[in-house]
């Protein structure tokens, strides 16, 4: 059984994540706010998930690299708006201290889930200007409005889905690309993304927990960041989970023993095995 009963509890699953993230001396990130977010129904998601706490480590790197990311686009290449899409309960406006003050700060999310973080970190203040939008992303004309309203107030614009796109169809997620891509200030739009071969990995482990949960996961192109070509957007970093979690020290357990054997691999494959998750920063063509 899991207490998981759809796409918005995720959020909790993951903020839990960052909690126990948050706790250790030697943390890569803190969220100080995580904990009182994800609260108990997120604890109980990630008690009830097979191997739960053992792969933390996935949700846990791939923040701490789109942290980097945002910071360094923001500090080094003028970014003057972050658009949040499915902004679920993070916290970067409130934890990341560092975010100038003068930054433009959006979130966009169902109305229960921005009202319930909002509800929570009520006392708090944010670092920089912050905006709760309450919008449906499924609903494309208002999608359309809001990028072309967003589009028109910025310069230059960081558009962030950080664990949306795995949830919704090819499809779909070419047609939020192109949207996307209508508005000229989007000049980059961080992402992260699977491969086919892991999401048949992760449909044996966690298929019919998520399928259950109503939170299945659908989009894994065989084709890898050139999916997103003909919808306008191309790749122009990569940052490799499974790279990124040797660099961060925060590798799977037996880890090792998956680098021991893609030696024996060729070049291809462990090219291939690099990309089987990753965090790709896509710039407009």
């Amino acid at each position: 059984m899991t207490h998981l009963t759809n796409v918005s509890d995720t959020a909790r699953w993951v903020a839990i994540y960052r909690a126990m993230e948050t706790k250790r001396p030697d943390a890569i990130f803190r969220d100080p706010y995580a904990e009182r977010l994800g609260g108990a129904h997120g604890q109980a998601i990630v008690d009830t998930m097979k191997s739960g706490r053992q792969l933390a480590w996935a949700m846990i790197v791939r923040t701490a690299v789109f942290d980097d990311v945002i910071r360094e686009r923001v500090n080094s290449h003028g970014v003057d708006l972050v658009l949040n899409l499915a902004a679920g309960l993070d916290a970067r406006p409130w934890r990341m201290t560092e975010l100038p003050s003068t930054l433009r700060w959006v979130d966009v999310d169902l109305p229960d889930m921005l009202d319930y973080k909002l509800d929570m970190l009520k006392d708090e203040k944010t670092v920089c200007r912050y905006e709760a939008v309450r919008l449906d992303l499924t609903d494309k004309p208002k999608r359309q409005a809001l990028f072309s309203q967003l589009g028109g107030q910025a310069k230059r614009v960081l558009v962030v889905t950080e664990g949306l796109l795995v949830y919704l169809t090819p499809d779909d997620v070419s047609a939020l690309a192109r949207d996307l891509h209508e508005a000229r200030a989007f000049q980059w739009w961080l992402i992260d993304i699977i491969s086919a071969r892991l999401m048949k990995m992760i449909q044996r482990s966690w298929g019919k927990q998520l399928a259950a949960g109503n939170a299945p996961f659908r989009f894994a192109p065989e084709s890898g960041t050139k999916f997103f070509e003909p919808s306008g957007w191309r790749e122009l970093e990569y940052h490799s989970a499974m790279e990124a979690a040797r660099r961060l020290d925060r590798e799977m357990k037996g880890m090792w023993f998956w680098r021991l054997i893609g030696r024996l691999y060729s070049k291809k494959r462990q090219a291939e095995f690099s990309r089987m998750s990753g965090f790709p920063l896509l710039e407009r063509i």
